[in-house]
């Protein structure tokens, strides 16, 4: 990723076309070593592409990839009467009381605003 922000970083500076030897020195310039096998990859990747056109095509590649977070999904029991449901909903509220309860700094031994 430090090669390609190297790169990212050349483009926007105005150099379209940056060499080896040039992200080196960017690289060098924050203390990150330089591979010189993958910057030698992704030069010969993007070379002759524009810019833009290489984001857009890794904004569209990004797009197809799930990016986790599922929600869970809670099924509702079939209730046979009116009153199924109630039992259900009483119990996920008495969860989530659970669940905020945390422990404060003060119960610790310390707060952040100590002396």
């Amino acid at each position: 990723m430090k090669i390609i922000a190297a790169y990212l970083l050349a483009c926007l500076g105005g150099n379209t076309s940056p060499t080896a030897d040039y992200l080196k020195d960017v690289l060098a310039s924050v203390g990150a070593e330089a591979d010189d096998e993958r910057i030698e990859l992704l030069l010969s990747q993007v070379q002759g592409k524009d810019i833009t056109e290489l984001i857009a095509a890794g904004r569209e590649k990004l797009a197809s990839v799930p990016s986790g977070g599922g929600a869970v999904a809670v099924a509702a029991p079939a209730a046979g009467g009116g009153g199924g449901a109630a039992p259900a909903a009483a119990e996920t509220k008495k969860e989530e009381k659970v669940e905020e309860k945390e422990e404060s700094d003060d119960e610790l031994g310390f707060g952040l605003f100590d002396d």
